[in-house]
């Protein structure tokens, strides 16, 4: 390739809570920019979404108006993108923030040339706020970004380690998938993202790796392209 593997990582909110289950851990979140910075230092280029659900999910605000349920979860993701980035520093990392929208002070709006300027200078890229706009998930602001920069892949570190035919907490004999491809997740519905950010990932070729956040070093050897999941093709 002529430029660095470029990635797009998606983390889990409710993960960096670790067993507190909300807010963040911190010894979760350093055990995850440890891993990111071992594929930092071998010069990948990294971008990262967020989910907000260690603070709110805007599908459960159910007792308030759903757009400003959302907008709730979309400040939930700035917040996590903010104090996550500065650990990331705090390991040697460089990092940039951009947002679906603009807050002074803190970090500018979306443009994919500085985002790309921000990925060649070595920075590891946050995005924030997911779309910004109402019903849309941060599955759907991940594909979208992802798409955008032209990510190479998209890595979805999740509570279960990979696709599988069933819901494996429900169905004991689920089946993992350990390839399949995007247009049969969206044919059979499998829950891997929400229906919105799989079109999007089909219509624009745009592959997935799905691995367990749980598992020692996942996330590193995921950036090694070592994917102990399930790959999603972009068929």
């Amino acid at each position: 390739m002529s430029r660095n593997r470029r990635v797009m990582l998606k983390l889990s909110g409710e993960a960096l809570a670790g067993d507190k289950k909300y807010g963040f851990d911190l010894d979760t979140v350093m055990d995850v920019a440890k891993e990111v910075k071992e594929a930092y230092d071998n010069g990948v280029e990294i971008a990262v979404v967020i989910g907000g659900g260690n603070f709110w999910r805007g599908r459960t605000g159910g007792e308030i108006d759903r757009v400003k349920s959302d907008q709730i979860g979309m400040m939930a993701t700035v917040m996590n993108c903010l104090y996550v980035s500065e650990v990331f520093r705090t390991c040697g990392m460089d990092t940039a923030i951009f947002g679906a929208f603009e807050i002074p002070g803190m970090m500018p709006v979306f443009e994919k040339d500085a985002v790309v300027r921000a990925l060649t200078d070595r920075k590891v890229v946050f995005f924030a706020g997911g779309t910004g706009h109402p019903y849309f998930s941060t599955d759907s602001g991940t594909a979208l970004r992802a798409i955008e920069i032209e990510a190479d892949i998209i890595l979805l570190a999740k509570a279960v380690d990979g696709v599988y035919d069933s819901d494996p907490k429900s169905n004991p004999d689920a089946v993992r998938y350990d390839r399949i491809s995007i247009s049969e997740v969206v044919e059979k519905q499998l829950q891997v993202i929400d229906l919105t950010a799989s079109v999007l990932c089909k219509e624009n070729h745009m592959p997935l790796g799905v691995f367990s956040l749980n598992e020692k070093d996942s996330i590193a050897e995921a950036l090694k392209g070592n994917i102990n999941g399930t790959i999603v093709t972009a068929e």
